[in-house]
């Protein structure tokens, strides 16, 4: 408690390979709202989500998964996801469902979840950098989720989903 109210906390995973060209979207939005420092937000960066992000989702009231998305027509797209047992688990098969799903078995915790997809174009080549397309898509995401995050951690009832 704090202030007399509940204190909310939010963690965001961005997570995808910024070696790899537009799989470098959840990263680069973690990485863009890390740096406003919002009150209440963890940020995590990674290559991929693993059976370890478990016990740090457990910990907090909601988690948003940042990726990015193939094939998506608009530039951003925030959906809510519940935890499901994996049909199988390995190191390149963990779902936010699975790693909703093991943080409640394993902590016996599962907050509220959302997916974070943005749009990408670029993914075949080994390169740094993110197509022009993605930037942009980037561009609206960010402010996006900062207004989403912000409401949400208001305890705003209703927040919207798409660009």
């Amino acid at each position: 408690m704090t202030g007399g109210g509940l204190r909310r906390t939010l963690l965001l995973i961005g997570y995808g390979n910024p070696g790899r060209g537009d799989d470098g979207l959840g990263p680069a939005l973690a990485a863009a709202i890390e740096a406003r420092g919002l009150r209440g937000v963890t940020v995590e960066i990674d290559y991929q989500l693993s059976v370890d992000h478990a016990a740090l989702i457990a910990e907090h009231d909601a988690v948003v998964f940042a990726d990015a998305a193939i094939g998506q027509h608009d530039a951003y797209c925030l959906r809510p996801v519940g935890g499901r047992p994996p049909e199988t688990l390995g190191s390149h098969q963990v779902t936010p469902e699975a790693a909703l799903h093991l943080a409640r078995i394993l902590f016996g915790k599962a907050p509220a979840g959302w997916v974070l997809a943005i749009a990408g174009e670029d993914f075949g080549d080994v390169k740094e950098g993110l197509s022009a397309g993605a930037r942009g898509n980037l561009s609206l995401a960010v402010p996006f989720l900062e207004a989403w995050i912000v409401a949400r951690l208001a305890g705003a009832p209703s927040l919207p989903t798409r660009a």
